[in-house]
């Protein structure tokens, strides 16, 4: 992997990185309760420049950040309890929504592929999800107690109004809309891991998940549908996930975030270790049983804990990640390695 640059200008740690649909913006989120977005420079495509710092949303640490598929808003998750959405109908993104409800910290925000939906998290326990109008009014639709501890992260399905979400309790739980009781309902819950599920995303097709933990471990876990061919049985009617796969024995300390990259199908890990790995599914794996590489290590990516990787969106093999040394790192991946 090639370093292309370093970004700096957040004061204390960064939590997260989101690039928006197009790949060209890249927002950022930080202990400094601001977000910064960081577009491509003209004279240089791989280089960006703060475009826009966005501050006065939230008054104490913002933890997420995530852009609607349409890319006319952006909702970032506080500390503060709140989320906020902004929008820039006006040429220049303003903080127009601001959701409240949850009890304390809210941990992570996501948007659904439709971009009628939004999913939040966070410290009491909650999933929430929020219905959006044309009108651009947010109705919470549901507020989902599946989980006992800390909600850390939560993700929608690429296709689907499916959501996901991962804890403190050691658990994965997958959601979906009861269409007869006009209700969200906890369809599933995924139990392998032996300490917090720090993280979670889904491959291009919906199909695989992949899990990070505070066990040092990743796990991919794979959706059988009813009357599937492997003959999985799937009680109720209802899709049944089942892990297929541990990876560990590559980070020591641990993994806090992981990103499935929909272009080329690789699969990278953030960590308390300082590091970033990626790792790619071996040519030969059995569709039930596959088997990962470590295609790359950079042991010193970052000088404390890698808190956040995201690939881009549009343009394969490039990166993004921050860390608690408050910078944020864009890297490129050779060609040659998917």
């Amino acid at each position: 992997m090639e370093l292309i640059q370093t970004l700096k200008g957040h004061i204390g740690r960064v939590w997260n990185v989101g690039w928006n649909p197009e790949g060209a913006v890249l927002a950022t989120c930080g202990e400094d309760k601001t977000i910064r977005l960081w577009t491509k420079e003209n004279s240089n495509p791989l280089k960006y420049g703060l475009k826009t710092i966005l501050t006065d949303g939230h008054q104490r640490t913002i933890r997420s950040v995530c852009w609607s598929p349409c890319g006319q808003y952006l909702a970032s998750a506080s500390f503060d309890s709140t989320v906020a959405v902004w929008d820039k109908k006006s040429g220049e993104f303003e903080c127009n929504v601001t959701l409240e409800g949850h009890e304390n910290e809210v941990k992570c925000v996501s948007w659904s592929k439709s971009g009628q939906l939004l999913a939040t998290c966070g410290r009491d326990k909650s999933v929430w999800v929020w219905e959006i109008s044309e009108d651009d009014e947010y109705e919470c639709a549901a507020v989902l107690n599946a989980h006992t501890q800390d909600v850390k992260k939560v993700i929608w399905h690429p296709s689907e109004d499916i959501l996901a979400s991962s804890s403190y309790d050691n658990t994965i739980k997958i959601f979906k809309a009861d269409i007869n009781e006009d209700d969200w309902t906890c369809c599933g819950t995924l139990r392998s891991h032996e300490s917090t599920v720090w993280s979670i995303a889904f491959n291009s097709s919906g199909k695989r998940l992949v899990s990070c933990s505070d066990d040092c471990t990743l796990k991919i876990w794979q959706a059988y549908e009813p009357n599937n061919e492997f003959g999985v049985a799937t009680p109720d009617n209802e899709t049944v996930w089942k892990c297929i796969c541990t990876i560990s024995g590559y980070h020591n300390r641990t993994i806090y975030d992981v990103s499935w990259c929909h272009l080329t199908d690789l699969i990278v890990t953030a960590s308390a270790d300082d590091s970033i790995r990626i790792f790619k599914e071996s040519d030969t794996s059995d569709i039930n049983q596959p088997t990962f590489n470590l295609l790359t290590c950079l042991n010193n990516a970052h000088l404390q804990d890698v808190n956040c990787v995201s690939w881009n969106p549009v343009e394969r093999g490039i990166l993004a990640s921050c860390s608690d040394d408050g910078e944020i790192k864009i890297w490129k991946v050779r060609e040659d390695m998917y």
